[in-house]
């Protein structure tokens, strides 16, 4: 009966433990675990008490997955372990439409993507044009989802 506590118990501990790893190899251990300690109680007490420790297994199994997806997110301690904000800044700035038009020079050679500075900020830029050398003033005719569409002047 210890052996099949202990399985039980140890496959409930890497359940939990698989909150912490960012794969689920602890949780197929755990689950393993389970499988594990229904195969002891049906050498040892046969079919009947097996299907009873498999239905157990069973139920702790979706306890302890409920609780880590839906109890644990609440506490104070899971809150704790989900990351909620961003530093709110950019690597880029945003550029907008009214940058249309204006003119930069390229910061990096534009082969052709690289970067380009326009009043003092600095641009992920797309060379229309093919390539760019470092240097070269280039105006925009652009936007692209996160980069500036660039051809030289």
């Amino acid at each position: 009966m210890s052996t099949i506590l202990i399985f039980f118990i140890f496959g409930i501990v890497l359940l939990a433990a698989d909150v912490f790893v960012a794969s689920f190899i602890l949780a197929i251990c755990g689950g393993a675990c389970f499988v594990g300690g229904c195969v002891v109680v049906f050498q040892k007490y046969g079919l009947m008490d097996a299907t009873l420790a498999s239905v157990g297994a069973l139920l702790l199994l979706v306890g302890t997955v409920y609780f880590e997806l839906v109890i644990l997110p609440k506490t104070r301690f899971g809150k704790g372990l989900i990351v909620e904000s961003t530093s709110g800044t950019s690597a880029t700035p945003q550029a907008s439409n009214d940058i249309i038009g204006k003119l930069g020079e390229a910061l990096t050679t534009l082969a052709p993507s690289g970067y380009i500075q326009i009043e003092g900020k600095r641009y992920d830029a797309f060379s229309q044009s093919g390539h760019v050398t470092k240097g070269t003033q280039v105006i925009v005719v652009g936007l692209d989802n996160f980069r500036l569409i660039v051809s030289h002047t």
